[in-house]
């Protein structure tokens, strides 16, 4: 039997499939407070300085500086203030880089030693590197530490979101997609929450690193994902995963027989990794597609949050309604996504082309901005809730675009592009020198036309996963896929 057969005999989303898969969805509270850590800890709050002048020491600054707050962070410790304001912006810029290369380093890496030992070694560093943040003795120290988070945090989150998928049956990747995503919006919250009543940075810092620890002890019970070990020719590893499926599903007298994967004995290192996406034409074409929405969805997402206004008002209700306001688009997914006549391209399209259109709309608004339902700020809500609606739908959609053997590979290619996307984000109001409603045309236009670049993507809902990347070109693998179509035609 295949791999899709031996799911279907041992149970796509059994007792010990939701155990693995919860214990993997509760880690992206952990991941969501490292990636919002700078939000509270790097906060300026509002100051009052006696000198005309800007004193060169810092010893000499402290002395006629007066924070107006209730918190620190480290503005307050180290008085990064006036000339050394952008080493707040510049923690934070080092994170995504080293978002960056975590999401090329990591996802290669677990394609070729495979998903249980690189994510063991990226939430181990993760948390000893985080530590090292809460206790920084200064700010390079600080900032270096946050680079290094960003390697690992960003690595182990991509490995952890691929082993939730492959864990399961194919029909539930929908669900566990939406349902890490969801949480990592309720972890915002959450360490808002945190905040909210830890107002010293450093306590706060080690209390929202702390969880990484208690993940990466639990960690050790997981067992390797059995579409890589299938993969990669070890078929009796995978056998005997799935029989430990089975056992915790309850299904205990149950023979487990794979056949051997097609392609799977060929390790041309060539074969897999970054350079397959170029190499093959099929996974070219998707990877240029792919690569450019992912960019959009960041762009215009950070986007919206920096110009369709302010929510003004608590700076821990801020953060919380940033993440809150995300819960609603996973339902929305689920229920879209699941089917036949929207699937996975169609709901993806729409979505964008309602974020593009929030944003062109915020910019015919009146100069004086009358109503509530017409308010910037309400836009701004709509248009985060539908990128993170297509957010959520394209890290499921991409996992199911790519054959197991390079599905890291591809989903850590497209998630360096979405960071870039963060990182321009905040320089496109400048382009408002320009005209006023510049900005919002760039974010509009971005929005609409990765919304339409989405359809030139195939269909996956109900479609094989290819685990090779023979199996693109396969004919067993295309009547597989024309054979499932008829049966959903002839069941509906």
């Amino acid at each position: 039997m295949d791999l899709d057969e031996a799911f279907e005999l041992v149970g796509e989303f059994g007792p010990r499939q939701k155990r693995l898969t919860a214990f993997l969805v509760l880690l992206q509270v952990f991941v969501a407070f490292q990636s919002m850590l700078i939000v509270l800890v790097g906060a300026v709050p509002e100051y009052h300085l006696d000198l005309e002048e800007i004193p060169a020491s810092r010893e000499v600054l402290a002395k006629h500086v007066r924070f107006a707050s209730n918190f620190t962070s480290i503005a307050t410790e180290w008085y990064l203030i006036k000339h050394d304001a952008y080493k707040v912006s510049l923690a934070a810029s080092l994170y995504f880089a080293g978002l960056l290369i975590g999401n090329i380093m990591f996802g290669p890496l677990s394609d070729k030693l495979g998903r249980k030992p690189v994510y063991l070694t990226g939430i181990f560093f993760d948390v000893i590197f985080g530590y090292v943040s809460a206790f920084a003795p200064n700010y390079e120290i600080f900032a270096i530490s946050r680079f290094f988070v960003g390697i690992t945090n960003g690595g182990m989150s991509l490995v952890s979101f691929v082993l939730t998928q492959e864990y399961v049956g194919k029909s539930f990747w929908a669900l566990t997609g939406s349902l890490t995503n969801l949480t990592f919006a309720v972890g915002i919250a959450i360490y808002a929450l945190l905040g909210y009543y830890i107002r010293e940075w450093r306590f706060l810092a080690f209390i929202s690193n702390s969880p990484g620890l208690f993940f990466f002890l639990l960690s050790f019970m997981l067992p390797e994902s059995p579409r890589w070990l299938y993969s990669q020719g070890r078929t009796a590893e995978a056998e005997n995963v799935l029989q430990y499926i089975a056992l915790g599903n309850g299904k205990e007298r149950l023979s487990v027989k794979l056949k051997q994967c097609i392609g799977a004995v060929k390790k041309d290192d060539s074969e897999s990794g970054v350079l397959s996406l170029v190499k093959h034409p099929v996974l070219r074409w998707r990877t240029v597609i792919l690569m450019y929405i992912w960019y959009v969805c960041s762009l215009v997402y950070y986007g919206l949050t920096l110009n369709a206004g302010e929510l003004g008002g608590n700076l821990y209700l801020n953060v919380a309604l940033s993440g809150l306001v995300e819960v609603p688009a996973f339902p929305l997914c689920i229920f879209f996504i699941e089917k036949s006549w929207s699937g996975r391209r169609k709901s993806t399209t729409a979505f964008l082309i309602f974020a593009g259109i929030a944003c062109i709309f915020t910019m015919c608004l009146p100069e004086n901005r009358g109503g509530f339902f017409f308010s910037p700020s309400i836009l701004a809500l709509c248009g985060k809730l539908t990128v993170s609606a297509a957010f959520n739908i394209i890290y499921i959609y991409t996992s199911e675009l790519y054959p197991t053997v390079v599905r890291n590979a591809g989903l850590g290619v497209c998630s360096m592009t979405c960071r870039f996307g963060g990182i321009l984000a905040p320089f496109v109001p400048s382009l408002k020198t320009l005209g006023p409603s510049v900005p919002f045309v760039v974010f509009g236009i971005s929005g609409l036309s990765a919304g339409f670049l989405t359809l030139l993507l195939p269909e996956t809902l109900n479609k094989p996963i290819a685990e090779t990347i023979e199996d693109l070109q396969t004919s067993t693998y295309q009547m597989l896929k024309n054979k499932k179509v008829n049966q959903l035609e002839e069941n509906s």
